[in-house]
């Protein structure tokens, strides 16, 4: 072998070892991770997320009668309504956008009422019935168990919602 052949093969050998060695040093690449699935909540999830805290809320704020926050969760508490109606249409054959708006919106709009007229005696009468809507609409859809009350104090130790 001549020199000059001798020479060539001796430096492809050793830029062939300097690119694995480089490659030894670099991060191997991550395995494939599986897709993660869609997160799709059921409807009793959306119940306690959306609409269960919502009516503590506005029952503390409401009785503590801090009428500010009171209209502010009585919205949130609509608009969670109108979302799951949305998210899960129908449920135990039951249109819920439907029966959100016969069971539930009118005790709302009462309710809405007795906030913006800043009367106690008015919101408690109307909370009370959104809440028997409530246990009304569980019993319709076969969840007669799940049977919701007004709160007695707020589980929110880290949130004023009376007002003071």
């Amino acid at each position: 072998m001549s020199a000059m052949r001798l020479a060539v093969l001796a430096a492809g050998l050793a830029s062939a070892l300097a690119i694995g060695a480089q490659a030894a040093d670099a991060p191997a690449a991550p395995a494939a991770q599986p897709a993660q699935p869609e997160y799709h909540p059921s409807f009793g999830d959306l119940m306690t997320f959306a609409v269960q805290p919502r009516h503590i809320k506005l029952g503390v704020a409401g009785h503590a009668r801090n009428w500010t926050y009171a209209a502010y969760e009585a919205s949130e508490l609509r608009n969670a309504f109108a979302r799951i109606g949305r998210t899960i249409p129908s449920y135990r054959k039951q249109v819920l956008a439907d029966m959100f708006a016969s069971a539930i919106a009118p005790q709302l709009d009462e309710l809405d009422a007795a906030i913006k007229a800043n009367s106690g005696p008015r919101f408690d009468a109307a909370y009370s019935k959104v809440t028997a809507a409530c246990n009304t609409c569980h019993a319709a859809l076969e969840h007669p168990y799940v049977v919701i009350r007004e709160p007695q104090a707020s589980p929110y130790a880290d949130q004023d919602l009376t007002g003071r």
